[in-house]
């Protein structure tokens, strides 16, 4: 078929009910050492990700806006709620995911030695997604997709390979197309030993045959050279390519890593280069491990969107690209709109991941959930409390108890709806935080001292070592005095610690929010927040969330808000502080900020807790009273708030 004939047939509508794609095969966790440089045997700690071609690609469609669907087998354990519930986090159907109830989850232990040097161990004995069997192939599941992507290692298991082979019949008879991504791992065909786990070709008849009899089968095939020549039983890549021409008349992808790719469609001639070939992006290679899988992701987001196959190869390098320049598998990969501004700029650094913007948008883009609305009961103070305990002559200690009871408050207005959250600290919150975390709220936790100007860390010499100790739905907090009209000399101050800070934020995988406060140190206007948002812009600092004192004037918020939009699109929003505002004074600030689509809510602390403490630590409430007077009063201003987000609805 021509490159046109090709584009032609494929750029039919997707049913809203039907998936673009269901991958099959393994599921495994990916364990990969963060020390680069070093063997495995010197690894000191590891970062987890799902991992497996079809696991891997299954989140990689997904990334680029196809939808996607996974069929694999994964332990009744923690590791395999793992895989669950990162593939349903990136938008892939599980449907297709079967928990083996005597079988652990496969695991995979990686390294990066050197460039191109990435030693393995696969713990895959007798693991879940290696049984996968017929019964795991449903039927309606495997008609309600438009292709499927098979893989080599499945074909190495006589249970496994039958599951396949059903999926390919039912695929067929419904008129989907069959992907064969080759995958060919020697050591799990039983042909290397346990350290070889990198090793990428061994030749076996045995394996050939194998692989072989699936080819006539096939809409597309997918393969490196080694792969090629597995698959077809050839010694030699031109050899490969006619032999599986012979048997199939499917496109084929010959991946040449670095070199990027062909792919031939028709006859196979006797020049090798004679293939429609994509842009190549020459970039660093700092990990190998994947891009296959990254690869394959781009090539069926162009092949299943009917593109021409020179675009399909071109974002499949692209794709590919991405993957080698990072440590990581699926979480790494690029999402659609990482890739479109890629495709579009370009990137000035070879190494990718030194791409501050493609970061950032990366960052943007995969972060977990989604926050519209955010409603937060912050009680994260401290000097405050410590100031009122001692007063009253109360044990400091009490303070942690007091906070206990404030989630009970907030978890009585929230009722179980999303859009809720709590600013707790480390310092009384750590009680209150499994709580609060139970409720399901957005949490975010202070890390700076109270009161410091300039900004200092509350005993966090080291950021970074001490935020990958915090939960990873927790959001870094950091509230900085900042004036525009301030010294130099102390903006320079501050704003190298909050560089510090937002470097150590994404480091760690944290989201930052950055609450500035200006007013208490000198005159404000519509624009006095508006130029310290856009210094910090300047620096390269580009929070989660905003969280600012409330403004005098809409004029104020819009100024603002055209900040924000313009230097960071993929911002979260803004959420409004009190300053122990009056509920009344509160409602009006809502009121200026209504008009604002990016104030997406308040997160408001000792207008809601500061009658109820002072009569708590002093012992004349008990417990319920003082929930329930914390819990009125966030009722109310969540009230006010809607009133005039919402009024229709109020």
């Amino acid at each position: 078929m021509t490159e046109a004939g090709q584009s032609a047939a494929t750029a039919k509508e997707t049913p809203r009910d039907m998936l673009d794609v269901i991958t099959i095969g393994r599921s495994s966790v990916d364990l990969y050492g963060q020390q680069i440089g070093s063997r495995l045997e010197d690894i000191a700690s590891f970062a987890k990700s799902v991992g497996g071609c079809p696991s891997n690609i299954a989140i990689g469609t997904a990334r680029l806006g196809l939808k996607s669907g996974v069929i694999t087998r994964v332990g009744n354990e923690q590791m395999g709620r793992f895989i669950r519930e990162q593939m349903a986090r990136e938008g892939v159907a599980i449907d297709g995911i079967a928990t083996d109830p005597e079988r652990l989850t496969a695991l995979v232990l990686l390294a990066v030695e050197d460039e191109g040097v990435s030693p393995m161990i696969f713990y895959r004995t007798d693991c879940a997604d290696m049984a996968l069997s017929e019964a795991d192939i449903d039927e309606a599941f495997i008609a309600s997709a438009r292709a499927i992507v098979v893989t080599g290692t499945h074909f190495s298991r006589e249970a496994a390979a039958a599951a396949q082979k059903k999926a390919i019949r039912i695929a067929r008879a419904n008129g989907a197309r069959v992907v064969f991504d080759i995958d060919y791992r020697p050591n799990l065909w039983g042909l290397a030993g346990h350290a070889e786990g990198f090793e990428r070709y061994v030749k076996s008849d045995r394996v050939s045959a194998a692989l072989k009899a699936i080819l006539p089968d096939c809409d597309l095939i997918v393969g490196t050279e080694e792969e090629i020549r597995i698959a077809s039983g050839a010694d030699d890549v031109l050899g490969a390519l006619k032999a599986i021409r012979a048997v199939s008349s499917a496109t084929i992808v010959l991946k040449r890593g670095a070199m990027g790719c062909i792919v031939y469609d028709g006859p196979i001639s006797d020049d090798l280069e004679a293939g429609i070939v994509g842009d190549g992006f020459p970039i660093e290679v700092f990990n190998v491990l994947g891009a296959g899988d990254a690869f394959m992701s781009g090539l069926l987001r162009g092949w299943l969107k009917g593109e021409p196959l020179k675009t399909c190869a071109t974002w499949a390098n692209a794709c590919g690209a991405f993957a080698v320049s990072r440590l990581l598998c699926s979480p790494e990969y690029p999402t659609w709109a990482e890739l479109s501004h890629f495709l579009a700029h370009g990137s000035r650094e070879r190494a990718l991941r030194k791409d501050a913007d493609l970061a950032h948008i990366h960052w943007a883009t995969t972060r977990r959930g989604e926050t519209g609305e955010l409603l937060a009961f912050a009680i994260d103070h401290r000097s405050q409390l410590e100031a009122v305990a001692d007063r009253l002559k109360v044990p400091r200690e009490k303070i942690e108890d007091l906070k206990v009871l404030a989630v009970e408050a907030a978890a009585r207005v929230a009722d179980g709806r999303p859009g809720y959250g709590m600013l707790l600290d480390s310092t009384y919150g750590r009680r209150a935080f499994p709580k609060a975390a139970q409720q399901g709220f957005w949490i975010g936790r202070p890390v700076e001292k109270p009161g410091s100007r300039p900004l200092d860390f509350d005993h966090l010499p080291d950021l970074g070592s001490h935020l990958v100790e915090w939960p990873v739905g927790h959001t870094v907090k950091c509230l900085c005095f900042y004036h525009p009209d301030d010294s130099d000399e102390l903006k320079a101050r501050q704003e190298r610690e909050l560089l510090r800070l937002a470097d150590a934020a994404r480091t760690v995988g944290r989201e930052l929010l950055v609450e500035i406060i200006a007013g208490k140190n000198g005159p404000v206007d519509d624009t006095t927040v508006a130029r310290v948002i856009t210094r910090l812009y300047d620096l390269g600092i580009r929070p989660d969330w905003w969280k600012l004192e409330p403004q005098k004037s809409a004029e104020a918020w819009r100024a603002i808000a055209d900040v924000i939009i313009a230097r960071d699109p993929w911002c979260r929003g803004i959420v409004m502080l009190g300053l122990e505002a009056p509920e009344a004074e509160l409602e009006e600030a809502f009121r200026a900020a209504g008009a604002t689509p990016l104030v997406r809510g308040f997160a408001v602390g000792r207008t809601i807790f500061a009658d109820a403490a002072e009569r708590w630590l002093g012992g004349t409430i008990t417990d319920e009273e003082a929930v329930a007077d914390m819990a009125a009063r966030f009722e109310r201003l969540v009230a006010a708030w809607r009133r005039v987000r919402w009024p229709a609805s109020a």
